[in-house]
């Protein structure tokens, strides 16, 4: 009997193992660290889902200790070897003594951080949302001192995405901002569309036929009853030439001549946003610059002027 019993566990703890072995096998795991400065560390994680090495960028405490982690995104345009935040903005200098990791994802090319459907000739195998909220977060959380409590934002693209990512997997966050960013995708889908195809990209690739079941699955202002609950912040300028644009910056005519007429339909779409979930009964502060066009200065403004409402919420 005893060894019959003994034969039993020995054939579950195979089947156990057979089923539980590809799970640890498609783990993603970091293959590398660098450490920029005390308070800044490049993670270099395989993605299984993507099948690649993405590198992501950490600001953190010198210390030790555990803390909240704050996944801020990009737009259409990211950085190479860093985040846009960091080489654009004061974001590295404005967390400096915060209780908080940043956690800045390099690279997303025109994505939307999101699982495409399809590869895509131009841009490969993108399966960010499968990376930014199944695959990264243990690791952040592992092994860079995250307790498991999370916000989310982004600028344009990358708040888009935020919301999208949020409505999706309400469970991981517990704040999502955008700037300059209208999470309606019925409201935004002809630049969404748009912003792919003047990259190369095909739009059908991502979330199949436009304006199909996939696009809608993606739109937070059809789920928007997942994001009640949570500290919510959307800006916008109107796209008028502003403070910032007395600067004067190598791109300060493209910030004028293409970021204000940007602006201007980014503000209009908020506006629609507003009003559903005003309709819906879903809290959220809507910050409205009445100057401002869709530019870097701004973002690093709504950065400062959110973080009260997000560090709040997420006990940063």
């Amino acid at each position: 009997m005893r060894r019959v019993l003994l034969l039993v566990v020995a054939m579950v703890a195979g089947l156990v193992g057979a089923v539980a072995s590809p799970q640890v096998a498609n783990a993603a795991e970091v293959v590398n660290v660098v450490g920029l400065s005390p308070t800044r560390t490049a993670v270099f994680v395989r993605s299984p889902a993507m099948n690649q090495v993405v590198q992501v960028q950490i600001l953190h405490p010198a210390g030790g200790g555990s803390r909240p982690s704050y996944y801020l995104l990009d737009g259409l345009h990211p950085g190479v070897n860093e985040s846009t935040w960091t080489n654009a903005t004061d974001a590295e200098r404005f967390f400096l003594g915060k209780n908080v990791n940043v956690v800045l994802p390099v690279g997303g090319f025109a994505s939307y951080y999101t699982d495409w459907d399809r590869p895509d000739p131009r841009f490969g195998n993108y399966k960010w949302e499968t990376f930014l909220t199944r695959e990264l977060p243990p690791i952040i959380d592992g092994q860079f001192g995250g307790n498991g409590v999370n916000a989310i934002g982004g600028l344009s693209m990358g708040g888009n995405s935020a919301f999208i990512l949020a409505a999706r997997n309400p469970w991981l966050y517990r704040a999502v901002a955008g700037f300059s960013a209208c999470p309606d995708t019925a409201m935004s889908m002809p630049a969404i569309v748009a912003s792919i195809a003047m990259r190369g990209g095909d739009p059908t690739n991502m979330w199949g036929p436009i304006n199909g079941a996939g696009w809608r699955d993606h739109d937070p202002a059809l789920v928007a009853d997942r994001l009640r609950g949570k500290a919510l912040y959307i800006s916008t300028g109107t796209g008028l030439p502003g403070p910032h644009e007395l600067e004067l910056k190598p791109q300060l005519a493209e910030n004028i001549l293409t970021g204000g007429p940007v602006e201007a339909m980014v503000f209009a779409c908020v506006v629609g946003f507003e009003q559903r979930l005003r309709g819906m009964g879903v809290p959220a502060h809507f910050a409205y610059r009445p100057l401002g066009t869709h530019s870097w200065s701004y973002w690093q403004d709504d950065l400062h002027d959110s973080w009260p409402m997000i560090g709040s919420a997420i006990g940063a």
